[in-house]
Formats: C-alpha cells, structure tokens, sequence
C-alpha cells in the first residue's frame, strides 16, 4: 500500500485524499481506514507531506534526510505565536509568530524542529509548522457584519474565539441577511498563502442580537456545546417507561426497606445518588451509596449512548445546563425521587472508626427513597433546628451517623495527606432577562462536605474493587505535579519563611498539607493555596492506574454521577457486563476504554473552558456599571507585564505594568514587581486599593488602576535590580517578537501563568519596558535646546547615576 501511494504521488503529483483512494481503488467503508493507515504511517516518517490546501505531496528526498518532524496538537496565543502539545509526558514546543504558517488553535499540525529544549536553562523546544495534518475547527459561530469590501460574498463574521484573527467570509444564500443575527457557519476554504481569510457557507441561524440570553447562547454554540437533541435520540428517551417493571427488577438487591433519602440542592431536579447508614453491632458504620442506574436504559450501540458519549458531560453555565441526557430521563425515570421505586447500582461499605473500608458489596439494586432532603435543611436540623428535627424524625438518627462517619472520613483523609484546595467559588446571580444582578460565595456547610466525602468513599471503593480483579477500567487519575511547577511554588513559598519538606523532584502531599496548615489564616493564605493548586497537573480519565495525587488515593475512579458525566454511565456499564464475565466482555472494554478516556478528558476541558468564558463575560458585564469606583483589593497575581487583583466577590482584574507611575522590575523568583525610584513592592496576596477602567463584556476583560494607599509597602532597592535595567535584563528590552519568544522559551516554569497573561494583554503594547525607555528620552529630548551637551552625553549621565 505504502508503495502504491508513493509510486502514484510519483506518477501524478500533489493529490487531494479522495482523488487518491479512486485512484488506487481504495474508496468505501473497508478500504479507506487501511488507506488512511499507510498515509499516516508515510507521514510521520517524513515521506509525504500536507501542503495548506489539504493536497498530498512526497517530500523531496534531500529535505526528508534535514528534517526532523513532529506531530501534535497547535495551542494559539491570540498574540499570533502558539505552543505545539505532543502528550502529557513531554513539555510543549514554542512556535513563534512567523513560524505558525496558517494553522488554527486546536489543528494538528506536523512541525520541524528548529531548536531542542535546555532544560538547564528551563527554555522550551522551538518548532516551525509546515502542514496541517486535520482542521480542528470545522463550524464557528458570530455576529453577522454586512460587507461590500468583496462583492461576491454577503458579508463576514468576526468569531468569539479570540484565537482566530482573520474574518469568515460568508458566501451569499439564498436567505437574505440584514446584520442582526448571530449565525453558525461550515467553514469551506480556510486561510493559505493567497488568502488570508475563512470561506464558510451558513448552517443556521442561531439567534438575533438583542435575544435574551443570547450571548450565552453564542458562547456555547462556538464550542459546538448544543441543547437539543436530534430526533433519534428523543425518540428513544421519549420510548423509556414512566416506572420500572417487575421484570427490571429480576436479579437485583432489594433495598426498599432501608431508611434511604437523597440530598440536594434545593434547585435540583436530576437526583442521581441517595445514601442509608447504620451503626452496627461492632461498632463499625454501614454507609450505601446508590447511583441511578442510568446504563440500564442508555445501552451500548443506542442513539443514546451516542449522543451521550459524543456530549461527554453536562456543562454548568451561569443560567442554565446544557444536560449529557435527555430531560426525560434526568429528570424522570433516572431521578430519584421520593417513595417511588428506582433502579439503581450500589456501593454498599462496612467503615470501621479508623475510616478504612474492611468489606463491600458492588451490586444492582432497587431501592424506595423516603425523603428528598435539602442541604439547607440538612444544616439546620444538624444544628439543631427543632421544627425540622420533628418534621423528619424518621431520619435524624441517620444525619446524625452521617456527621460522625463523614468526620472520620475527613480524618482518614488528611492522616494520609489529602490536599484540601479550599478556594472561593461564586455564583453569578442573573433576572429573567439573562442580566447579572450580584455576584455572591458559594458556602458548603457539613451535609455538602460529608455527602461529598461518601462519594469519594465509593468512588476509591469501586476502583479499588476492579483493579484487585485485574479487569479493564477507567480510571480518574491525577498524577504528580511536574518538577518546574513546583519549584515556582517552592521558591515562592519560601519567601514567607515556612519551610517545606521535600525537593521539586519529589514532595509528598504530607509536606504541603503541613504548609497549608502552618499558612491557614495568614495573609496571602487563599491565594496561596490558588498558586498549590495551579502547579498541580489536571486531573484526567486513563485507562491505566496512576492513583489521585491530590486525594492521595491509590484507586480512583467516577462512579456517582452517570447522568451527568460518561465515564460513570461506562463504569455503570462494567459493574453489569463484568457480573456475568466473558473473555469477548474483557476484550470489548479493553479496546474501547483507552478512546472514551482521551475523548472525556478533552470534552470535560472544554466544559470548563465553556464555563469560564461565560464566567468572565459575565462578571464584565456585572462590573461595566461601576467604571469609575474604587475599590480594596488582593494582587493574585504577579507577572512580567503587570498585576491581577481580585475583589472579595471573586472579580479579576488587571493593572497592566504600563499604567504604574514608574518602572518596575519583575523579579521572577519571588514574584514580585518593585519601582526603581521608589522601592514600591507588590507581591501576591498583598492588599492593594484601585479603580476600575474598563469592563468589556465581549471580551471579558477588566482592567484596574493602581491607587496609592497605606496598604502600600516599601523596600530597599537592591542594585542589582538597577544594573539589570541598564544592561536590559529588567522587563527585557527586546522588540516585541523577541519578547513573545521570550515568553516561549519560559514557558516550563509556569505555562498557564502565560497563556493567562496574553488572554488579558490584548492590544496593549507588549513591550513595557521599551515604553519607559521612550518615555525618558522624549522627556530628555524636550530639555535637548537647554541643555549645552550633547543629547547622547545627556543619556550617558543619567544612566551612570542610575548605576
């Protein structure tokens, strides 16, 4: 096959891959995937190549002998460079501004390598595109802008995705456009080196500028995030009988009889777990978790399993879900609602007072809940509301057991070094029109904490449990920090005087968990403990068991929540299928697991991508009405180019190192920028006074200024800070693509740090330092006739009294 492709390249040129599977008879179903195979094969040894157009071409054989080519994902900074991802074990390639070609944030894209990365310098790998392997943006989504600037199109959008700079060109339909909707295109051309722009041609209509919530809309439609349902998916929900039959019932754990009830907020409606407890005759507690058994009605090979799986998980934005299931099950037969019978699968688990699981039983179960709790009512009768103690006397002796099981819990967790990440979460509060009206903290009382604890208790349960039989699984793993992230933290730390046991290389969670301690209550504490949880790597579904560093646990996996999240609706489907075990079963789930988790653990990143977007447009949009104010605040964060401050409310803003009144040095090992003249220090967690200058809903982005107070402090200037300045090491007095590169190269100490940074630069100059530069000889130019020496004289002496 390999022969065949390079002998037809040989015979008929660059090729588009449809005109290469006809002419080597390779179309249909069959053939295809084996064609696709060799191409792929050729490619990453470098023997073909795709050019911008998508066309096939053999490398020449000189170049192929040069160049060393890799394969990844391309990550865009909306400042025009981007970073190369190949996985998780090896660090990002830096790929300058001139070096991208026409790939789009999320392509995979084959690059050269230009320069190996140093890791005693701590620069990254830099690489150069040169072909796309696959688009990752096929559809976008934007406000419709009349256009005349080319008469053979209607007009362009402008995407929300803020990594795409060029205008989509929207060829003209048959459907007249007046400027108001908000539309959904497929994209058709995309950028190359004879136009740098998008052809699309219009999908749909989503909305139209004005429509409540639309903005929202907009958002989650751009990530292809969608609300409804296609009609075989509805069809089969709509199919689902209101209640379970006997017959559903045939083989499972009747339950029914314990004292079983769920807990919830109090805007529920998908009630997927409930609990029971008991103190036994040794002593020991018996605490059952039951989760709907969702796999029992979404079956493999069914349109609900592949809209569920296609969806990957419910996503959370300010005003509404865009839900993994139908309402018609989330909400209905897979609800657990009260005093109706539910199928469900359990964890039922034997705790003794150490907090150590000494027997289980992993079954599918039937169970009646008696009642649908509250966690608001749950704190009161745990604090000893009596009207609410009276009204559901049949289980205050089980909330109570609850208290005291979940306590232990806690305890047996933090005995083996559990980290507890305790941040500020905030609710965005809007009216009927989709407006936010306030901003408020989130507060998680005792019944949240220990419902919380005894699902960590079955999901380590339930993990451990198909590991110890050796049988394919999904896991939800958290491996260790990477080294350079935690020596930031380290070197950081440092500077408050508390010692941390361990090495960059290797420190046990004990070690930070101590930290966290020594620093609870201190200034600086929560962000802090921000930063911790910043150097942590994200958390991801394998299918191997690497453990969860941040719980500290061995076996880890997600097993209570199926309605909302798939890989619990697959372990769901194990616990079923692994009861009556094949070897076909063993092969079938060995072969699919590692696929579903690579494609969960990308759908769940662009949740949260989705929600955090809608966060800051949101939180912008709040604070628009109150440009002008000031405000207290906490710096939670420092970087080259100038400070995040954060409002008790939650709010993040920027005060750009251009706005300051002088010229500060960055120190990077402390994190911290001090003036040159005045000795004026700010460092994180330090209280700080501003106004605020801007708030942009469209691009979420708030700016603050810096306001002189008595929060401010003072510090002696060390010398070397000025000598730093003068030889141009400071804020670096590189032209602005140097600086970019610059950025790329440190990338390893703390990648997130940067691409944050950019998110926020905008259309600022990058080059802050070369600004201060200007700025003191234009003020030296002014005095220029005064003075009677020479300009450049000038320059030379101010610059000796600085040394």
């Amino acid at each position: 096959m390999k022969e065949a492709i390079i002998t037809y390249l040989e015979r008929n040129g660059k090729s588009n891959i449809n005109d290469l599977a006809a002419g080597l008879d390779m179309a249909g179903a069959e053939k295809f995937p084996r064609l696709i195979k060799a191409i792929s094969s050729l490619e990453s040894k470098g023997k073909l190549r795709f050019d911008n157009d998508g066309n096939l071409n053999l490398r020449p054989k000189e170049e192929t002998k040069k160049l060393i080519t890799v394969q990844g994902i391309f990550r865009a900074n909306k400042a025009g460079f981007g970073f190369l991802s190949v996985d998780d074990d090896e660090e990002d390639m830096f790929i300058g501004r001139n070096d991208v070609g026409h790939a789009i944030d999320g392509d995979t894209v084959e690059v050269v390598v230009k320069k190996p990365a140093d890791r005693l310098k701590g620069t990254a790998a830099e690489a150069r595109v040169v072909g796309i392997v696959e688009r990752s943006i096929k559809t976008v989504v934007g406000k419709f802008i009349l256009d005349d600037d080319k008469p053979k199109y209607a007009g362009y959008i402008k995407s929300k995705n803020q990594k795409i700079q060029q205008k989509i060109y929207i060829k003209k339909e048959p459907i007249a456009l007046d400027g108001t909707e908000i539309i959904k295109v497929d994209i058709d051309k995309y950028p190359t080196r004879k136009h740098d722009y998008f052809v699309a041609s219009v999908r749909d209509i989503v909305g139209h500028q004005g429509d409540v919530g639309i903005d929202v809309l907009e958002v989650l439609e751009s990530m292809d995030i969608v609300s409804e349902f296609p009609e075989d998916v509805l069809a089969e929900a709509n199919a689902v009988p209101d209640a379970p039959s006997d017959k559903d019932m045939i083989g499972r754990v009747d339950l029914r009889n314990e004292v079983t009830f769920t807990i919830d907020g109090a805007d529920a409606k998908d009630l997927d777990d409930a609990v029971h407890i008991k103190l036994l005759d040794n002593g020991n507690f018996e605490l059952g978790v039951h989760i709907a058994d969702v796999s029992y009605y979404v079956t493999e090979g069914s349109a609900l399993n592949r809209e569920a799986l296609n969806r990957g998980t419910s996503v959370y934005v300010t005003d509404r879900v865009v839900p993994m299931l139908p309402e018609r099950l989330s909400n209905g037969i897979c609800s657990l609602n009260p005093n109706v019978d539910r199928l469900t699968q359990s964890a039922i688990m034997e705790i003794d007072r150490n907090g150590h699981v000494v027997n289980h039983q992993i079954c599918q179960s039937v169970i009646k809940t008696t009642f649908r709790m509250t966690y608001s009512a749950v704190n009161d009768i745990i604090a000893g509301d009596e009207e609410l103690i009276e009204q559901y006397q049949p289980i205050v002796e089980s909330i109570h057991h609850m208290v005291a099981l979940h306590k232990i819990l806690e305890s047996m967790r933090e005995r083996r070094g559990a980290l507890n990440f305790d941040t500020s979460e905030a609710k965005i509060i809007v009216n009927d029109k989709g407006m936010p009206v306030d901003i408020v903290l989130r507060s998680l009382g005792i019944a949240e904490r220990m419902i919380e604890s005894f699902m960590l208790a079955a999901n380590e349960c339930v993990a451990e449990h198909f590991t110890r039989l050796k049988l394919p699984f999904i896991y939800r793993i958290h491996e260790e920090p990477k080294a350079e992230k935690v020596q930031k933290f380290l070197d950081y730390a440092s500077v408050f005087g508390v010692h941390i046991h361990g090495t960059a290389n290797k420190i046990s969670q004990s070690a930070l968990q101590e930290f966290m301690s020594k620093m609870e209550g201190k200034p600086g504490a929560e962000v802090l403990n921000m930063m911790l949880l910043r150097s942590m790597q994200q958390a991801r579904y394998s299918e191997h068991n690497h453990g969860h560093y941040g719980l500290a646990a061995e076996y880890y996996t997600h097993f209570t929540s199926p309605i909302r999240r798939y890989p619990d609706l697959l372990v769901h489907r194990m616990v079923r299928e692994y009861s009556h075990l094949t070897e076909d079963k063993i092969e079938h789930f060995k072969e699919v697991i590692p696929e579903i988790a690579t494609q969960s653990s990308t759908l769940e990143r662009r949740a949260i991508d989705a929600e955090r977007v809608v966060e800051a447009m949101k939180k912008a949009e709040y604070m628009e009405e109150y440009v002008g104010q000031e405000f207290d605040g906490v710096v939670s964060s420092v970087v080259k180019f100038g400070l995040f401050i954060e409002l008790p409310n939650t709010i993040e803003g920027l005060i750009h190192v251009t706005t300051l009144p002088e010229f500060y040095n960055y120190n990077e090992r402390t994190l911290t920028l001090q003036g040159e003249k005045s000795g004026k220090v700010f460092r994180i967690g330090q209280p700080i006074k501003i106004k605020l200058v801007r708030a942009e809903k469209e691009t979420g982005d708030i700016d603050f200024e810096y306001l002189p107070s008595d929060y401010d402090v003072i510090e002696k200037v060390a010398k070397s800070d000025r000598r730093s300045r003068k030889s141009g090491r400071g804020n670096g007095r590189a032209g602005r693509d140097d600086k970019q590169k610059d950025r790329g190269r440190n990338k390893i100490s703390d990648k997130r740090a940067k691409r944050s940074s950019e998110k926020r630069k905008g259309k600022r100059n990058s080059d802050s330092n070369s600004n201060n530069k200007r700025s003191e000889i234009s003020a030296l130019s002014s005095k220029k006739k005064k003075s009677k020496k020479p300009f450049y004289k000038e320059v030379a002496k101010r610059a000796k009294k600085r040394r």
